[in-house]
């Protein structure tokens, strides 16, 4: 039996910032799923995940609207590169 207590609920903010959060991971790894080479994909997915786990412990609103926003910039990047591959 686990004696952990159970999460404390979150405010409608931090429940708006933990969706933002979910969907930039999901946009990362839909665009690294379209990187061709494989050892490349797999060293991408690792970064991507290594990055999520190291700040998941972050709880300054305004660290993580930061995090978030760098976040958007290196996944456009990526489907930028991405979609030049492409052409």
């Amino acid at each position: 039996m686990s004696s952990r207590l159970p999460p404390a609920a979150l405010s409608l903010r931090q429940f708006l910032l933990r969706q933002q959060v979910l969907s930039l991971y999901r946009r990362i790894l839909q665009a690294v799923r379209q990187i061709p080479d494989p050892a490349d994909r797999r060293y991408m997915k690792d970064w991507a995940r290594d990055e999520f786990r190291r700040n998941q412990t972050a709880s300054e609103e305004i660290t993580i609207r930061m995090m978030i926003s760098q976040g958007l910039q290196q996944v456009q990047e990526l489907e930028r590169a991405l979609k030049l591959a492409r052409s």
